[in-house]
């Protein structure tokens, strides 16, 4: 029994991952039920009801020239990082008109024409150019209310004609602005954490760049999914637009904390392999997006890590930052082979971390 129940789930995913038209192609089609495949367990239940959270504020203008500022931005990063993991920053350096235009690109390409999606969508993770609907839908438990639409941006972008006209000038444009952007805060976080401010950006933490665009669809019965599920990132580093239909929450002191969008403010995150290289000093926090029968909800995370690049580099704890007080928690990993992990068993509410310590 078990195995025909197994079978038949498969079966089903496969014919909905053959339509090629994600969950945007399910509203489409008028569903007032969502799929058993989408259907949630329930979460393991945290000792406090939802909240709100006051994420800091950084603001990035002067940084590069204004010691004070730039001491004052540090100081502000290490309090965020070593607690909530998350932050936020003002005067980045991107437009607000850039911004804009990307999620309006975002939008554009996924409420576009059917069969130019149709194009390219894959499961081929050697491409540059992915549309799909959930990453891990048939490993993850239950798939999440989102279809998704990633570029490699860095260290070698695809080209122009690869990309959808319909995002393609801006995607370009933003990532440009996004890499910028990274490499500063690189070089705040090395020192925050007390290393020479090229530290990160040298052992290449800013070498490789995926934009990934999710598309949130408004969902029938909120309460029985996620836009998604609860996860980590397996980065270093990821800045994330959103918005304003909100979803986003953290996980903090056993409490789901609920991220309210801010308009040209960007959310940062700190990854899985920060914290393994800082050796627990700076926070990975998990997180999650809420389903809501509103929107669609648009947003952009760009993840910086460097696992389709053919890096053999191994990361694990940077020696100033451990001693015989402090020895290392985790072994040594590729970039890849953590990426590869985290995907082979998809977002199934564990961290991946825990695979990787001593």
């Amino acid at each position: 029994m078990a195995t025909t129940v197994a079978y038949d789930r498969v079966t089903v995913l496969k014919a909905f991952d053959d339509t090629k038209t994600g969950v945007k192609g399910l509203v489409d089609a008028g569903i007032t039920k969502i799929p058993p495949f989408f259907v949630h367990p329930p979460e393991k239940p945290t000792s406090k009801p939802p909240a709100t959270l006051h994420i800091p504020i950084i603001d990035l203008d002067g940084v590069a020239a204004d010691a004070g500022k730039r001491a004052e931005a540090i100081r502000m990063m290490v309090g965020a990082s070593e607690t909530l993991g998350f932050f936020q920053v003002v005067n980045h350096g991107i437009p607000l008109t850039v911004l804009d235009e990307m999620v309006e690109g975002v939008k554009r390409f996924f409420e576009g024409d059917v069969e130019v999606k149709k194009a390219y969508y894959t499961r081929d993770t050697s491409k540059k150019v992915i549309h799909n609907c959930n990453f891990d839908l048939f490993r993850a438990p239950a798939a999440n209310w989102r279809d998704s639409f990633l570029c490699l941006m860095a260290p070698e972008p695809p080209l122009p004609e690869e990309v959808p006209p319909a995002c393609r000038e801006i995607i370009f444009e933003f990532a440009d602005y996004v890499k910028k952007l990274g490499l500063l805060l690189f070089e705040l976080l090395s020192e925050a954490l007390g290393l020479n401010s090229d530290y990160l950006k040298d052992i290449e933490c800013a070498k490789g760049l995926n934009v990934v665009s999710h598309y949130y669809p408004p969902c029938p019965e909120p309460e029985l999914t996620f836009g998604n599920g609860r996860h980590s990132d397996p980065d270093f580093l990821t800045i994330l637009l959103q918005d304003q239909i909100g979803g986003l929450q953290i996980l903090h002191q056993d409490q789901w904390c609920d991220v309210p969008p801010t308009h040209g403010a960007l959310v940062i995150n700190l990854g899985d392999i920060l914290q393994l290289i800082t050796n627990d000093k700076f926070k990975s926090v998990e997180h999650r997006v809420i389903s809501k029968s509103v929107g669609p909800r648009i947003s952009v995370a760009c993840f910086f890590r460097t696992f389709l690049h053919t890096s053999s580099r191994l990361y694990g704890p940077i020696k100033e930052l451990t001693s015989s007080e402090k020895p290392p928690l985790y072994k040594e990993v590729t970039v890849k082979d953590y990426v590869s992990y985290f995907n082979s068993k998809g977002l199934d509410g564990e961290s991946a971390l825990d695979h990787f310590k001593i």
